[in-house]
């Protein structure tokens, strides 16, 4: 296991370096920069290149990346071109918004696909088919949609929800809980239909394998080799799933959080690419890069529980 942990350390410098120069480059790419933001539409050429060289905008990207790598190294990420913010400082605020979307998101997906991909394994009939059209139909609606149709019915007809904003946990709980009920819902039902779809065609492997007839045949209660057995062993393939879907989650975080208008990463690098600031996207950039890593870092930790030959290898 600690060798484990030292390669995905070693692993993971590279690929924030890799991440953060492709998103320097493809910034470079992009028509418009900060200064033109900071000034208007309206501003004189003149103005604009004043302003670019001030900010030392006009030298080339791969110097402007080389100053940022050598602050990134020291933990410095540099301040926002906008207003001058500490990029360290607005990842900090904004990080805890979106992980209160992520988190329970991703309890959600696991618990509820997992209870409604067994039950459709298991049972079967009318239950299990009607399991495999509500996972069909989650798979075929865009979360977004979800998002928009929710607010419409919840927020804005029933009055029971927000529609918009967000609580912090630390000042109104029960004002946290009610701005996030919509947002982690409308995020986590493409991972419940995922995972349901996932954990039926697992549990079904399983209990076609001939240890399993094994068992039955010898009287070992439905009950133990439902869930001592079949579910331990159909667990793998469903947490490369919950893996995979985390990283979705990170994707679906930006719409998300554009549609309930929620402080978080999403929102927070919608605004800095349309503000054409680097020092943000870059930071947001390597937060999310570090999550991605941490996840499969997380996968390869459960893969060594649920496995014991994962752990010897």
């Amino acid at each position: 296991m600690l060798r484990l942990i030292a390669n995905r350390i070693a692993m993971s410098i590279p690929l924030l370096l890799l991440v953060s120069l492709i998103v320097f480059a493809l910034e470079a790419l992009v028509p418009g920069d900060a200064a033109q933001t900071i000034l208007g539409q309206n501003a004189t050429p003149a103005s604009v290149a004043a302003l670019s060289k001030q900010l030392g905008l006009t030298e080339p990207w791969f110097e402007r990346y080389g100053h940022w790598l050598a602050g990134a190294v020291h933990g410095d990420l540099g301040t926002s071109i906008i207003n001058g913010v500490d990029v360290t400082s607005s990842l900090a605020t904004r990080t805890g918004v979106t992980l209160s979307l992520l988190v329970p998101g991703l309890l959600l997906s696991a618990v509820v696909g997992i209870a409604l991909g067994f039950a459709a394994a298991v049972r079967g009939g009318l239950l299990g088919r009607f399991i495999d059209l509500v996972t069909l139909l989650g798979f075929a609606l865009p979360g977004f949609w979800i998002a928009l149709i929710m607010v419409i019915v919840f927020a804005v007809r029933l009055g029971w929800l927000p529609a918009t904003g967000y609580q912090p946990l630390t000042e109104d709980p029960l004002g946290w809980l009610r701005s996030i009920v919509l947002p982690v819902i409308a995020l986590s039902l493409n991972g419940i239909t995922a995972v349901a779809k996932q954990t039926r065609d697992a549990v079904l492997d399983v209990l076609e394998a001939d240890y399993v007839r094994f068992l039955r045949a010898n009287g070992v209660s439905s009950r133990s080799l439902h869930y001592r057995h079949v579910l331990r062993n159909a667990a793998i393939p469903v947490v490369t799933s919950l893996g995979l879907i985390a990283v979705g989650m990170l994707t679906g975080a930006v719409f998300i959080e554009n549609v309930f208008v929620l402080p978080g990463l999403g929102s927070l690098a919608t605004q800095a690419t349309l503000d054409h600031d680097v020092p943000l996207i870059l930071g947001v950039g390597v937060v999310l890069t570090l999550a991605v890593i941490l996840v499969n870092f997380l996968i390869d930790i459960a893969y060594g529980f649920l496995n014991p030959k994962v752990r010897v290898s």
